[in-house]
């Protein structure tokens, strides 16, 4: 392919390197935009001539060479492998194709087919996922990108060779049978013990798993025995919470695997958090020893050896030892020191940024990937939210979730899927709630519709929070009238994870008036953008 200025008549056939605006016409009105990408025609070259235009940047395919789209297309094409990798390829567009998982599964890349596609020509680029990365039916897995208008069609060829035999898949996650025991001793609430369920009937949704028997024990080996070898005959997996953590591999649970009849594959593994895992199994049942994390939501080392058994892996001590470069996951700030900086008596405030509606009253269009002030609107209330003092961001996907997710390549923020996004605002909000670091007090709960928020108001917020009495809700308003966002105390969690339809939380807010906080930001606590009018008055 060749590349540069051209004399116009020599354009014919040529592909428009940059867009280019014609002059305004004689009316004074703007001339049209010719886009980049366009092939030079002859009706064309007579517009420009007609414009004065005397030459143009171009890009001139040679004998062999494929266009980018075609070039796109042919790679995904193999890599999707027609299906039998569970990935399907999207439509070709400007030299992109996206490749999307056709069922819930574990993403899986063969790192050196990968990288040898990227090293076949640099105008070829292969983006992937993290291999072992949980995914969803219709997540982007994969994007195939091609730089030049036009490649040499023996690079695409080696492409797409290299790209054959499943060089990427999607492994479908399967409905496994869960047996949990979870121990006691007379410090743990049973309140936690409901939780730690909870969080893990979440964990086994995205694979359709269920919780076939739960028990609670004393934290005795026999006791944890007998479970064992009850749960092992009609279970594919038992999950074992101790009340406390396993400190040796002749600790209780263990020992009590042992017992049973059972093999400890390994104890410990070089991810953090999720250090002190075990991994057994007895018969055909394999036995996870969780660690104390897997009682968060947050992602941690259960996490990594759950999913792939859950997707049908064999999971081994060699496997595990090979998770230790990046096995360093997120910091829990409720660790003891010398890791924990926190001073005791602080409050951390997790903010939760709500993004899974339909936008319904804009017609066919998403609301929130309009654009605002140059940008998409829920970049804006992700922005706000990362500058403010919030220690970290979660943003709720649902309707559009890979769209949603494109546009906030990049940002530091952790994303928690609904897919109950359809039956209301409650569902999403149970997501974001769900999603929230143990270590967080208090759950800023945001709108992706109000970009006017800025940090300057929720750290206000934040502010006016530290200085109430426990307990308080903090609410942001605008003329003396309740909006968002709002300030949930952790002793609200749970009622907030039991709402349902699309209400939210007012009725919360109303039995609780007495201990509501407001603080006065103005009309961005009022102002959701939400119809195409409300868009082209705050377009600027």
């Amino acid at each position: 392919m060749k590349f540069g200025p051209l004399p116009l008549d020599q354009c014919e056939g040529a592909i428009l390197a940059h867009a280019l605006r014609l002059p305004a016409g004689s009316d004074g009105k703007q001339g049209a935009m010719i886009r980049k990408g366009t092939v030079v025609d002859t009706a064309l070259i007579g517009r420009l001539a007609t414009a004065g235009i005397e030459s143009l940047v171009v890009a001139l395919p040679e004998a062999g060479d494929m266009l980018e789209d075609d070039a796109a297309r042919a790679i995904a094409g193999a890599l999707a492998d027609k299906g039998e990798a569970g990935i399907e390829a999207a439509d070709a567009g400007t030299g992109r194709v996206n490749l999307h998982a056709m069922h819930n599964g574990l993403f899986l890349a063969d790192s050196q087919s990968i990288d040898l596609i990227n090293a076949l020509d640099p105008g070829i680029t292969l983006a992937t996922l993290a291999q072992h990365t949980p995914v969803r039916k219709g997540q982007m897995v994969a994007t195939v990108k091609i730089i030049p208008y036009a490649l040499p069609g023996s690079v695409v060829t080696e492409a797409v060779e290299a790209g054959q035999g499943q060089a990427l898949a999607v492994s479908p996650f399967r409905k496994v049978r869960v047996g949990v025991v979870s121990t006691k001793l007379p410090a743990l609430k049973e309140s936690v013990i409901r939780k730690t369920l909870s969080i893990l009937e979440t964990r086994l949704e995205i694979s359709g798993s269920e919780i076939v028997d739960q028990v609670v024990v004393d934290h005795e080996t026999a006791a944890v025995e007998a479970e064992i070898r009850r749960q092992s005959e009609f279970c594919d997996l038992i999950v074992i919470f101790g009340a406390s953590a396993i400190s040796d591999i002749g600790d209780v649970i263990p020992e009590a695997l042992r017992r049973a009849g059972g093999e400890v594959e390994r104890f410990g593994m070089p991810v953090d958090p999720g250090n002190l895992l075990m991994l057994g199994s007895v018969g055909g049942t394999s036995v996870l020893g969780a660690p104390g994390c897997a009682r968060s939501p947050a992602e941690n080392g259960f996490d990594l050896v759950l999913n792939r058994l859950l997707a049908g892996e064999t999971v081994t001590s060699g496997s595990i030892a090979r998770m230790g470069v990046g096995g360093l996951l997120l910091e829990i700030g409720s660790r003891p020191k010398p890791r924990d900086t926190r001073q005791e008596g602080d409050v951390d405030f997790s903010a939760i940024v709500l993004a899974a509606g339909q936008s319904r009253r804009m017609g066919n269009a998403n609301k929130l990937l309009e654009e605002v002030a140059g940008k998409a609107m829920i970049v804006h209330a992700v922005e706000a939210a990362l500058a403010s003092r919030a220690s970290d961001v979660i943003v709720v996907t649902g309707h559009e979730a890979e769209r949603i997710r494109h546009s906030l390549s990049g940002y530091d923020v952790h994303f928690s899927h609904n897919p109950e996004f359809e039956e209301g605002l409650s569902t999403s909000l149970r997501a974001g709630i769900r999603a929230v670091s143990p270590h967080s007090s208090h759950a800023i709960v945001l709108l992706g519709d109000m970009p006017h928020v800025s940090s300057q108001m929720i750290d206000t917020m934040i502010a006016e929070c530290e200085k109430a009495a426990p307990g308080s809700i903090v609410i942001a308003t605008s003329g003396g009238n309740r909006g968002n966002p709002v300030i949930w105390p952790r002793g609200y969690f749970d009622q907030l994870c039991a709402l349902s339809g699309d209400t939210g939380a007012r009725h919360l807010i109303r039995e609780n008036r007495e201990k509501v906080i407001a603080v006065e930001i103005g009309e961005a606590a009022a102002l959701d953008i939400d119809t195409p009018e409300a868009l082209a008055v705050n377009r600027d």
